[in-house]
């Protein structure tokens, strides 16, 4: 059937009109496990009547692995606020909870399927599935702690397939774990071009990221004292947050950040959302404090 504006309702799950009621669970919440693209339209908005088609048929052909949220804008006006829109048609995709890209006006059917293939690859890509047992058998040795071990299988995965980011990410990891941050930075400068933006390959920086700061890390007593002390000083704070996250205390990491954030989301350039980004890339994606993480930020965001 037809909508106001001619857009047409696609059976099934994958495309949604979608309101302030419902933004949270089908966009911020729905985006943690597959990509969702928003597109902001209005019954009035002629080149939205071309868009809006082409993107759902875009979206379909995809077949699951990105979903559509329509949010017409005349009805749904403080969303359209806080993603700042201001010209229809307007196009986010979310992933994980924050918008990764986006564009505004009408685009041409190629550079629509392109755009819908650039964010269903941001959010994954394919994977080859010849070696997935032999790198599931390295994270098992790295998850057990024989990194020298998993370091030399997926240095062996690599020789069948230079390009392969979970083996790539894997090998960092492993020079990581064995407290070889150089070696493991090298790995990370060297891996292919095709690859450098993986997010297999930017959860392994964003780990050599903590690592790296777990260097210079204070002592979390201190920190600590110094927080209950002045819970307005945000030094210490991010520096307590950099300290636990340091000691494996991921949960509390987050939590003083995001207290951080909820007092002074400015400070500094933002970086204690920076460093929230970062913690979370360096954790699985699946990882309840990541999930619970991104949840409580992104409410905050856009309360």
């Amino acid at each position: 059937m037809l909508e106001l504006g001619g857009q047409t309702q696609a059976a099934g799950d994958l495309i949604k009109d979608v309101s302030e009621a419902d933004f949270m669970t089908e966009v911020v919440e729905a985006s943690q496990s597959v990509p969702v693209i928003v597109d902001f339209w209005a019954p009035w908005c002629g080149p939205c009547k071309t868009l809006g088609p082409a993107l759902e048929a875009a979206v379909t052909r995809a077949k699951g692995a990105v979903k559509m949220a329509k949010v017409n804008v005349d009805e749904n006006q403080m969303i359209a606020g806080q993603m700042r829109v201001q010209s229809i048609p307007t196009v986010y995709a979310f992933w994980q909870g924050q918008p990764i890209d986006g564009f505004q006006g009408a685009l041409p059917p190629s550079e629509i399927d392109n755009f819908v293939a650039k964010v269903v690859d941001a959010a994954g890509g394919d994977a080859s599935g010849g070696l997935d047992e032999a790198i599931e058998a390295a994270e098992q040795m790295l998850d057990e702690g024989a990194a020298s071990d998993a370091a030399q299988t997926f240095a062996a995965i690599l020789q069948e397939e230079p390009a392969n980011a979970k083996a790539y990410g894997g090998m960092v990891r492993a020079y990581i774990a064995m407290d070889d941050l150089e070696q493991a930075e090298a790995i990370l400068n060297g891996a292919p071009a095709e690859i450098s933006a993986a997010p297999e390959l930017e959860a392994a920086h964003a780990q050599l990221q903590l690592a790296r700061q777990a260097q210079d890390a204070g002592p979390v007593a201190e920190l600590r004292a110094a927080v209950e002390a002045d819970p307005d000083n945000h030094q210490a704070r991010f520096d307590l947050a950099q300290a636990l996250a340091a000691n494996g205390q991921n949960e509390e990491a987050v939590g003083e950040l995001l207290e951080l954030f909820r007092r002074d989301r400015e400070w500094n350039d933002g970086a204690a959302k920076t460093q929230l980004f970062t913690l979370f890339d360096a954790l699985k994606p699946n990882d309840p404090v990541v999930l619970n993480g991104r949840r409580k930020l992104s409410s905050m965001i856009f309360a």
